[in-house]
């Protein structure tokens, strides 16, 4: 199985509508494509989402994770949720 942590810092004032609309738009989408989202958190203090996703599955990861990209669904996100996004970090973690 991979995991993969994901911060994203969210541009000023944004934060709850970011959450909102990952909650109704992205997550949904993820999980259909095969992706489980272990958990999501706001940060107000450093308007920060931080989110982990993980695939056990037989797809490759970047495979998948193009598939999500380029899908019609993601592509018809009136306005993009990316506008709201100021810089974003993910990587791959392990238990420890």
């Amino acid at each position: 199985m991979k995991t993969q942590i994901r911060y994203y810092t969210i541009n000023k004032g944004m934060l709850a509508q970011w959450a909102k609309e990952w909650r109704e738009l992205i997550k949904p989408l993820r999980e259909r494509l095969g992706f489980k989202i272990e958990c999501a958190y706001t940060i107000e203090a450093t308007n920060q989402f931080v989110w982990v996703m993980s695939y056990d599955g037989p797809e490759d990861w970047d495979k998948l994770d193009r598939a999500y990209h380029q899908s019609d669904e993601r592509k018809s996100f009136s306005p993009d949720p990316g506008r709201m996004l100021a810089r974003v970090e993910q990587y791959f973690i392990e238990p420890a």
